[in-house]
């Protein structure tokens, strides 16, 4: 047994290599998913080599390939935290027998982590076999076997004013501000957390592109009700003090929603008040109006309010209305 847990909830780490014993006890509070990392890096440290057959390597070595490829990409460290992920299950794995080992993992994953999350690291080997494929180090893109779990992370939580106002007076000063920025701006947690005081450009913010998901720069209007949290930024926390200040706050508030709802609110909240798909794309930095559809709905939900009232006002004209059936019906003439 590689991972264990002692009489004091201390998660412990011990691996067999050449007979001999490593181990490590894990910090309080660390989770599972942090026991695996930790053997994950153990294994790799402790330079357990095995014979390269060729045209069938080892992942071990496949995924040596990957995290060198990762240190060039957007977020090394995510990247390397999925491969790193991954790590148990492929320990003493032939490239050519990946299917197998990945599907061990994603069985003994389930139920720990989000299928997103297990997703990111099947998304790691693929890429590194993809890697070993065009380097010629394996006969076929053994990677192109692998599926990827199904996702369904489609969320569409939208909050009353009044609702931002309870979230945002449960949270500290340096959360509260954050949460204000969001939601009237429609910035993503991480684009706020990036804003720094040369980017209040007058009467307007300028997103770096490096800090877009796009990676395409975003200017967005300040607006009179945000100029107060503009001398908050820098937000002098960081993402993980962000993601746990905000959490308390919504179980304070008694608020089932998350940081990126804001976004949400922000989009709901500009279309309420009749603003076109197009306007509510550049201001959240959508690529294209198709990712702003979502809020479609939104828009059909008040034509069809402005459309009753147009009904009731046109009804109390006629004196006619509209029986289930289609038909125009008459009512009784007024006295």
């Amino acid at each position: 047994m590689s991972i264990w847990t002692d009489k004091d909830g201390r998660l412990h780490v011990g691996i067999m290599v050449a007979g001999c014993r490593i181990h490590r006890r894990l910090p309080a509070g660390a989770s599972k998913g942090d026991a695996k990392l930790v053997e994950a890096e153990l294994r790799r440290a402790a330079g357990r080599r095995q014979p390269s057959i060729p045209g069938d390597p080892p992942m071990a070595e496949i995924m040596g390939l990957y995290l060198e490829h990762a240190k060039t990409l957007r977020s090394p460290e995510t990247a390397r935290f999925h491969a790193l992920r991954a790590g148990p299950w492929l320990d003493g794995v032939k490239a050519s027998d990946i299917e197998p080992a990945v599907d061990k993992m994603v069985k003994d994953m389930r139920g720990h982590y989000a299928p997103a999350t297990i997703n990111r690291s099947i998304g790691a080997i693929k890429a590194a076999l993809r890697i070993a494929w065009r380097q010629r180090l394996i006969p076929e893109d053994y990677g192109a076997r692998l599926a990827r779990l199904p996702e369904n992370n489609a969320r569409h939580t939208y909050l009353e004013i009044s609702a931002v106002a309870r979230l945002a007076d449960a949270c500290s000063e340096q959360v509260r501000a954050a949460v204000w920025i969001a939601l009237l701006t429609g910035c993503r947690r991480g684009e706020i957390l990036k804003l720094q005081p040369e980017n209040i450009r007058g009467d307007h913010l300028r997103i770096a592109a490096g800090n877009t998901k796009t990676l395409r720069e975003r200017v967005v209007p300040i607006v009179p009700a945000l100029r107060p949290w503009l001398r908050y930024i820098p937000i002098q926390i960081n993402a993980e003090g962000l993601k746990t200040g905000f959490a308390r706050a919504r179980v304070k508030a008694g608020l089932d929603v998350n940081f990126h709802d804001l976004r949400h609110t922000c989009a709901s909240l500009l279309i309420n008040t009749g603003t076109p798909l197009e306007v509510v794309r550049d201001i959240l930095g959508h690529t294209t109006v198709k990712t702003t559809e979502r809020y479609a709905h939104l828009q059909v939900e008040r034509q069809a309010e402005a459309l009753c009232k147009l009904g009731r006002i046109a009804e109390n004209c006629t004196g006619d209305y509209t029986g289930q059936d289609g038909q125009i019906l008459k009512r009784a003439a007024k006295p």
